[in-house]
Order: C-alpha cells, then sequence, then structure tokens
C-alpha cells in the first residue's frame, strides 16, 4: 500500500463536499509516525465517533447516556475501547457513514491490529459505512486479514512531473530559501525524483503491488 498525500486529500475533500447534500457523515483521521504515543486504537476511534456524532442532527441517546455516566466515574474518566466501538456502531448504522484513515503504515504495530480488528466490527455492525484507507505495501497483508472479504485496492505510482512540480513548491514555501543556494535546488529536484521513481519501480516488481484499502 502506498501512501499518497494528494490523492488522500482529494477523496476527503470530494466526500466532505457531497456529505452534506448526499446525507452522510464523514470522519477522518491521519497518522503521524512522530506522534504514536497520542494515537492508540481508543484515542484514533474517540476522535472518529467524535466528528460522526458532530454530524447528526441530535446526539443519539446511548451516547448521552455514556457521556453523564462517565461524568459520576471519576476513577475511569475515559471510555473503554469496547464502548467506543459499540457507540461507532450504533451511530454508523443510523446514517450512512464514510470512515477515512490516511498513512495507516505510521501507526505503531500493536494498536494497528486493535484497530483493525474495531473497525472490522464497526464495519459489520454497520454494513451501510464505508472506509477509506492508505498506506504504504508492507501492510496490505494485515489490512486484508483483519478485514477479510471487505478489501479493494488502488495502486497508485506518483509521475515523475508530479514530484518535481511538488517539489518545487515546497521549495517556494521554504522560509529559510534565502540560504539554499541555486546548486542544491538543483540537486535536490534532480535527486529526489530519481530516488523516488527507483523506490516505485522496486515495489511494482513486488508480488503483491497494491495501494488503498477502499470499501
Amino acid at each position: 500500500m502506498l501512501t499518497s498525500y494528494d490523492v488522500s486529500s482529494l477523496v476527503i475533500d470530494k466526500l466532505c463536499d457531497q456529505s452534506a447534500r448526499r446525507e452522510f457523515v464523514v470522519a477522518c483521521f491521519y497518522f503521524d509516525f512522530a506522534d504514536q504515543e497520542k494515537q492508540s486504537s481508543t484515542c484514533v476511534l474517540g476522535a472518529l465517533l467524535k466528528q460522526i456524532v458532530g454530524g447528526l442532527e441530535e446526539i443519539p441517546v446511548e451516547i448521552a447516556q455514556a457521556y453523564e455516566d462517565q461524568k459520576r466515574i471519576h476513577c475511569r474518566p475515559r471510555l473503554l475501547l469496547d464502548e467506543i466501538v459499540e457507540m461507532l456502531r450504533a451511530t454508523a448504522s443510523r446514517k450512512r457513514t464514510f470512515i477515512c484513515i490516511d498513512a495507516l503504515d505510521e501507526c505503531a504495530e500493536g494498536c494497528r491490529v486493535k484497530l483493525l480488528d474495531s473497525l472490522n466490527k464497526i464495519l459489520r455492525g454497520a454494513p451501510g459505512s464505508r472506509m477509506f484507507v492508505t498506506g504504504r505495501p508492507q501492510i496490505l497483508d494485515q489490512v486484508t486479514d483483519r478485514l477479510p472479504s471487505r478489501v479493494k485496492t488502488i495502486h497508485i505510482t506518483p509521475k515523475r512531473r508530479n514530484i518535481i512540480s511538488y517539489l518545487h513548491s515546497r521549495l517556494k514555501e521554504d522560509p529559510m530559501s534565502t540560504e539554499m543556494n541555486g546548486s542544491l535546488k538543483k540537486d535536490i529536484l534532480k535527486r529526489i525524483p530519481k530516488a523516488t521513481s527507483k523506490m516505485y519501480v522496486e515495489k511494482a516488481l513486488a508480488p503483491r503491488k497494491l495501494s488503498q484499502v477502499l470499501h
């Protein structure tokens, strides 16, 4: 599976634009490798639940009741994973829901297993819901194993001209651009596209070369 920020952004933006007039809810989460400690499966699903509830006309009774119960339990201030999963199943079954998770490969291994198992429970409990996930190829087997019969994949390979265009835009936005001479800029525009193209060619030759999970 290959992460493509541009593709995932386009998909999420398209879903968000259509959500109001087509009456469905969109919830998104982006994994950041540098912030793994704050991205447990409980935190991720909690964030998704908050977005989904925010897209409903009214808060479901069971969620409102759980909130009131939590206020009375001082020794356990947060919901447990199973409780959040059950709430997500309940809310996603009320209104068609799209869950988008970007860069799943950046999720810590142990967390990823729990998250995929939880997402599978949500999909089984709310068959009208859909999921869009991006990540690198090395987690494809794990995804297909944890989400059996629910996975469709798309292979995405960046074009050299798109990589160069992206680099130009990032270099233009660099706040320290005055410290970069022409030689260094030229070297960046030459080496990075070459290295990226080589990496994707090697991955394309692998037995499995698929990229995004789309249910």
